[in-house]
């Protein structure tokens, strides 16, 4: 029996307010599957973007623990989550936070580069990562030169770079317009399914959730399924 490649048990999440403190995240139970596409929708300040933090190890919960693969890592030290991100975890943003002084070839490699890769061989990794997209031709351009929808491809290049397990996605399709933006929720819908590679996007976009395969609301600190 295929296990979870993502187990949440009685995840919370509080900020401490100014007198008390704010409960963001209640006591989250849930199961991903490897491979599987998922939609958390909700408003902004719902806690989308926190619940995303927590599944990247970029955040440690109040309560409860995050089981990635058979592992918890809520209780990584930095550098074990640091190697975790890199390796089997990609991100994908809102803003695509591309050096702009780089080439759309250099910023997709810079993952391989942080591992310790030979230069040849992150460059040959990147460039079959832009292909991938359909970037080919914009492999020397820098991302100054790019359109938007061409930036946040090149983004996707990066974070898809080491194969990770799982690409995270923090409304993807937030900075861009209506038409780029379904391209791109169209273009991670099929790498999840030509990749295998899990996918989790949080977002308020509706027609982004209804590309993946199942979709769930965060509203008042808890998940509900949606139809």
């Amino acid at each position: 029996m295929t296990e979870p490649i993502y187990r949440l048990i009685g995840l919370g999440k509080d900020y401490q307010g100014p007198a008390e403190a704010v409960r963001v995240l209640g006591s989250i139970d849930l199961e991903i599957m490897p491979g599987e596409s998922l939609a958390i929708l909700g408003s902004s300040g719902s806690g989308k973007s926190t619940l995303l933090q927590l599944l990247g190890a970029l955040d440690t919960p109040t309560r409860g623990m995050v089981e990635f693969d058979g592992q918890d890592i809520t209780r990584l030290k930095p550098a074990a989550a640091a190697k975790l991100r890199n390796k089997d975890i990609g991100f994908v943003f809102q803003f695509h936070h591309l050096l702009p002084e780089f080439t759309a070839l250099e910023n997709a490699a810079m993952p391989a580069l942080i591992a310790g890769e030979p230069k040849e061989k992150a460059f040959d990794m990147a460039s079959a990562a832009l292909g991938l997209l359909g970037l080919e031709q914009r492999l020397h351009h820098r991302v100054t030169t790019l359109s938007g929808g061409e930036r946040q491809r090149a983004a996707i290049a990066r974070a898809i770079l080491m194969r990770p397990k799982v690409l995270l996605a923090d409304e993807p399709t937030g900075n861009l317009d209506e038409s780029t933006g379904q391209r791109a929720g169209e273009l991670l819908a099929k790498l999840n399914s030509e990749l295998n590679m899990t996918l989790i996007v949080v977002t308020h976009n509706h027609n982004l959730a209804r590309l993946m395969g199942r979709r769930m609301e965060l509203h008042g600190g808890e998940l509900y399924a949606q139809p």
